[in-house]
């Protein structure tokens, strides 16, 4: 099994490049794109998920149901074992807070996904979420990643597509170097 995380500061784009880059290889079996395991309700919106309370999460963490946990914004997210499947590039999307933990997953390639901050600020505002104080200050919380992580930067500051595009040509690089035996983080 080979893992790659997906991780970048909010507004990047992550989740709307995750999107595609999975309908784009929904038929290459080489892939499987991790589905989270959130303490937040199905129908609050976001991306699917498997939809836990507190204690079933804790209850899942206890039983060592999981690859990798971790807590932002009030939320607890799992990566649950089951959804990493031996022979397959398995696509994970983090926080950066996690990575440093991640890093234990061998191997590993990191994705950032980066965008001017003007944009990123433009995009938060969009969400409708949080006041313009309150984004300035969040992108205020510059976080550096860990040291040695195989690391590759898409910037997504041009359209969802260019940015699926370039999402897609770094996991089928990725893929293709496994099947090399290159893949050596």
């Amino acid at each position: 099994m080979i893992w790659v995380a997906l991780a970048g500061p909010s507004g990047a784009g992550k989740d709307s490049l995750l999107d595609r880059a999975r309908d784009a290889l929904a038929g290459d079996g080489r892939f499987h794109f991790a589905r989270r395991t959130i303490t937040r309700p199905a129908e609050a919106g976001g991306e699917a998920h498997d939809a836990v309370s507190s204690e079933e999460f804790q209850a899942l963490a206890e039983a060592d149901a999981f690859v990798l946990t971790w807590q932002a914004h009030g939320l607890r997210y799992g990566i649950r074992r089951s959804e990493a499947p031996a022979d397959k590039l398995v696509v994970l999307s983090v926080s950066r807070t996690v990575l440093h933990e991640a890093a234990r997953l061998r191997p590993l390639r990191v994705i950032e996904v980066t965008a001017p901050r003007e944009l990123l600020a433009e995009r938060l505002a969009r969400r409708g979420r949080e006041t313009a104080e309150q984004i300035a200050a969040r992108l205020d919380r510059e976080m550096g990643l860990p040291e040695g992580l195989d690391l590759r930067r898409i910037r997504n500051d041009s359209t969802i597509e260019e940015g699926a595009a370039r999402l897609r040509h770094v996991l089928e690089a990725a893929a293709s170097s496994c099947a090399a035996g290159a893949f050596r983080p």
